[in-house]
């Protein structure tokens, strides 16, 4: 992170933005089926899974925890990675049909948890679950993987957790605020370049690129090749 970064060489660390998601993520023993039947839970579970996103929904969670509450209708997305790539659960599990599934949630900002981080935590779960459990046609909890002392396998983290746990600053996972990226001055042809010369910045705080989208270190790369053609030429 940019933070991290400025720790390591001496600079003046930029202010963390705050980090408004909730990650949730979770082992199943199978698929929930649908409360509509003629969707397959394989097809529908392949790409993103929008829960609560409407245009009013989006508005409502947004104003709701601008004035300092929970959405009461959380917003989420859901993701299958298991369907896609079946080799990040082992053989015996992917035999037994086994699924993971990652849930983003919006427009929960680190703020609201201040007061009680586990609290809360427990609070927006339970309803996030139940956003989801109106479009099954079971209880996802009739689908979670139990660990060896027969506890659920799902875990949420929030802006809180993530900065403690992984030093995301402000548990930010975009490292920074967002912003137009072609648009700044001072930035360098890759956005990646730094005050020193010899060091870039790869990460998800570089101007160009964020995310997990791998664009930094790309640019990273580039600026590197480029940098040595030159000097070779």
């Amino acid at each position: 992170s940019p933070q991290a970064l400025a720790a390591l060489t001496g600079d003046e660390p930029p202010q963390p933005a705050e980090g408004a998601q909730l990650k949730v993520n979770m082992l199943l023993k199978r698929l929930p089926r649908l409360r509509d039947t003629s969707v397959d839970p394989r097809e529908a579970f392949a790409g993103t899974f929008h829960i609560a996103e409407g245009y009013r929904q989006l508005a409502a969670a947004h104003a709701q925890a601008a004035a300092g509450e929970l959405p009461a209708a959380p917003p989420s997305e859901i993701y299958c990675h298991s369907l896609t790539d079946p080799t990040i659960l082992g053989p015996d599990l992917v035999e037994r049909g086994y699924q993971t599934l990652t849930l983003f949630g919006l427009h929960t900002p680190a703020r609201l948890f201040a007061g009680d981080n586990d609290a809360v935590r427990d609070d927006l779960l339970k309803s996030t679950v139940a956003q989801l459990d109106a479009h099954l046609a079971e209880p996802l909890a009739d689908c979670l993987a139990t660990d060896a002392e027969g506890r659920p396998c799902i875990e949420a983290k929030t802006p809180l957790d993530l900065e403690r746990d992984l030093r995301l600053p402000g548990g930010n996972i975009f490292h920074r605020a967002l912003s137009w990226p072609y648009a700044q001055e001072g930035t360098g042809r890759w956005g990646v370049e730094t005050r020193h010369a010899n060091v870039l910045l790869c990460g998800a705080g570089a101007v160009r690129g964020g995310g997990v989208s791998g664009v930094p270190g790309h640019n990273a790369a580039m600026a590197v090749l480029e940098g040595r053609l030159g000097h070779d030429g």
